[in-house]
């Protein structure tokens, strides 16, 4: 059975009485027509259900009003939480979203080439960009990319950023404070930019309370990647007391790890910090202190760069607030 054919401009000519580029006027913003010629053409377009083809005014004017989100698994609260975010934003600036999803959580680079086949003004996305051959790849591109969290601007990216080694700094600070006396860090991909980035801070607040030594273990974002790298850091005579992981997902899966392989109590036995305060991590199971990236804030940068004209700008930071909660003693 043949579906029958959605309403065209000429059908909706036809109902309204007028030409069809009285139609295509009336669907053009600031195109000069009569109220009352608007009038028939908008009751007609009504009456048959009738939506524009926008691809004609696409290929003309070279602007689809179409902003590509990419994302990558929607189980990580993280890439959903952007999602939200950036969703909201834009389509409060009257933007169209598309959504792109890609399997490699973590980074931009994969997804890079397949960016130019779409017909997007603008690509926004929380994925990290790891190389500066990847930039390399977006300037011939020219469309402006903008990415949460990379390490990697050129002509055509840009990015806003957690300030993810200062927290890191603060953490340590926090951690001995509390009494830590043997430090770990379970660790994200070695080459993320913001994994690094709060290693080094990390590491760097440790040497300022005179320690260097700290336990390290490579996991992933995910929960069971804490909870096997934690199970690894502490089958040893010696494991820390006070570890920071990479992220919230990686931190709660120490958390069980520890309670559930070795008896542990946290923060009795063990005190534990993460990073992005996502929603479980406050949950009265973990009670889990982390660090809040401000999501909202680091959106709103990011597309309020796509509301000027399109120019590169240095690296923007946004300073993560330190939630603190049971898992670290918090007083």
């Amino acid at each position: 059975m043949a579906h029958a054919k959605p309403p065209s401009s000429v059908d909706v000519a036809r109902l309204a009485g007028v030409s069809q580029s009285a139609v295509s006027r009336t669907f053009t913003p600031g195109a000069s027509i009569s109220a009352e010629t608007k009038a028939k053409v908008m009751a007609a377009a009504e009456a048959l259900n009738y939506r524009p083809n926008l691809i004609p005014r696409i290929m003309l004017k070279n602007r689809s009003n179409i902003v590509a989100v990419v994302v990558g698994s929607l189980a990580n609260p993280y890439h959903s939480k952007a999602l939200q975010a950036f969703g909201c934003k834009l389509q409060a600036l009257g933007k169209q979203v598309m959504l792109v999803q890609t399997n490699f959580d973590r980074s931009l680079d994969e997804v890079v080439g397949e960016l130019a086949s779409y017909r997007v003004d603008a690509v926004v996305s929380p994925l990290e960009i790891t190389s500066p051959d990847v930039t390399a790849l977006i300037d011939p591109m020219r469309i402006p990319v903008i990415t949460l969290n990379s390490d990697h601007i050129s002509e055509w990216s840009a990015t806003v950023s957690s300030d993810n080694e200062m927290a890191g700094d603060c953490i340590a600070q926090l951690l001995w404070k509390r009494g830590g006396k043997r430090f770990g860090y379970i660790a994200g991909p070695r080459d993320s930019p913001s994994q690094q980035q709060r290693e080094a801070g990390f590491r760097r607040g440790l040497a300022a309370a005179g320690v260097t030594d700290c336990a390290w273990e490579q996991a992933d974002y995910f929960y069971e990647g804490g909870y096997a790298a934690a199970k690894k850091m502490f089958a040893t005579t010696s494991p820390p007391d006070a570890v920071f992981c990479v992220n919230d997902l990686v931190a709660l899966g120490a958390m069980d790890a520890l309670r559930v392989e070795f008896g542990l109590k946290i923060p009795d036995d063990v005190m534990i910090a993460g990073y992005d305060n996502i929603e479980a991590a406050g949950w009265s199971a973990y009670q889990l202190t982390t660090f809040d990236q401000r999501m909202d804030e680091m959106v709103s940068n990011a597309v309020a760069m796509l509301e000027r004209d399109w120019a590169p700008s240095a690296q923007s930071f946004i300073a993560p607030t330190l939630v603190e909660r049971a898992s670290t003693r918090a007083e």
